[in-house]
């Protein structure tokens, strides 16, 4: 394959590319010497790194394919096994099990009573000639069987989830994630811009007391919040949601030291041109902080969509507002929980998650380095 202005690309360019950029070690670049203490102790910890964040996630998926009886049984086992069932005349339909008698040969078997230390078994083929085995003699016959309707029985109403509305939720956790997120980069772009581009008395100080208040936990201003979205009449709306968490002091600051890289000399020329302050705003800033904001805009985007605490307080008196992560509370009752829902519930949870920090990654790692001279 030729390229333009007659350069080729030899073959298994890329990955050799690829394996030259994960093998390579310290002081070296791509060389084909062997590794060094410090290359061991650099992949080990990043090895370790990996591991801690993708192990969690893992096992959540894992288990979420897993049959509701493997869930509630604590089932360590990686795969998704499900015991076998059969329908047998005049019994119904029983799990299927295999007895092993010690002499080699294994005979398929279910349960003709409850289970003790010996327990009456039958045979399909004779189901009326009930006989004791030991209880350590049972195995179940099993299969390996992906747990699809964890699912699909919440998505689609089915098996008794008529409350769980999927699509309802899903609104309201993108229509919340979306506009408070938009909100939030445009505020705390406008702070931002006027902390670090104008010269004003006090200026200092109102950076100061934005960034004192990442000191104060959530918890201790939920009260004095909650009067606010009550006495402007926005509780119970998913407005009440998105508004109190518009400006965050995280997003202001991270924007201001960013601008503060941005030549003043732009803005100087721009003015000199003509050009109004919401017009450097919108042509010269913004653009030039796009760095910035795609890092703020993936916090914002996963502050608002794991939120729960909040959006439970403002949505618990209107059901038909509550997001996906208040949706998943209907899985647990008082007496039982359905873990494996929960589990499948969450693991679409993450796809969004995942998806918008793949997109947005792109224009941090083509500019987190960069200065605002371009």
């Amino acid at each position: 394959m030729t390229m333009p202005h007659g350069h080729s690309i030899p073959p298994g360019g890329p990955m050799r590319r690829l394996t030259r950029f994960l093998t390579r070690t310290s002081g070296r670049g791509d060389s084909a010497q062997g590794f060094g203490v410090t290359d061991v102790l650099a992949y080990s910890y990043l090895a370790f790194g990996v591991l801690i964040v993708l192990v969690p996630v893992l096992w959540t998926f894992f288990t979420s394919i897993k049959p509701e009886r493997q869930v509630e049984n604590f089932d360590t086992r990686l795969l998704p096994y499900s015991q076998i069932e059969e329908e047998i005349a005049g019994v119904g339909t029983r799990d299927l099990w295999i007895f092993d008698d010690g002499t080699g040969e294994e005979q398929l078997v279910f349960k003709a009573g409850p289970t003790r230390s010996v327990t009456d078994v039958a045979t399909p083929e004779n189901p009326d000639e009930v006989f004791g085995v030991p209880r350590e003699t049972l195995e179940p016959l099993e299969e390996v069987r992906v747990a699809v309707e964890n699912y699909l029985d919440p998505i689609l109403k089915r098996n008794g989830q008529e409350n769980f509305h999927f699509a309802t939720y899903l609104f309201n956790s993108v229509f919340v994630t979306v506009v408070a997120t938009l909100i939030t980069l445009l505020i705390n772009a406008m702070a931002g811009f006027a902390l670090s581009k104008y010269r004003f008395r006090g200026r200092l100080t109102f950076t100061i007391l934005i960034v004192a208040t990442l000191l104060i936990p959530a918890s201790i201003i939920l009260v004095s919040l909650f009067f606010v979205v009550w006495s402007f009449g926005i509780f119970g709306s998913l407005w009440g949601v998105i508004i109190p968490a518009a400006a965050t002091p995280t997003g202001v600051f991270l924007l201001r030291q960013y601008m503060l890289t941005i030549p003043d000399e732009l803005l100087e020329a721009a003015r000199m041109d003509a050009a109004s302050e919401w017009r450097i705003f919108w042509r010269i800033i913004i653009p030039l902080s796009l760095p910035a904001l795609s890092v703020l805009a993936i916090l914002s985007v996963i502050w608002r969509w794991n939120d729960f605490l909040w959006p439970l307080i403002v949505l618990i008196s209107d059901p038909s507002a509550h997001t996906l992560q208040l949706g998943l509370t209907q899985f647990a009752g008082e007496f039982n929980t359905d873990f494996h829902y929960i589990l499948a519930m969450t693991v679409v949870t993450l796809l969004p998650i995942t998806l918008v920090f793949v997109w947005l990654q792109r224009f941090i790692t083509t500019g987190i380095a960069t200065t605002g001279l371009k």
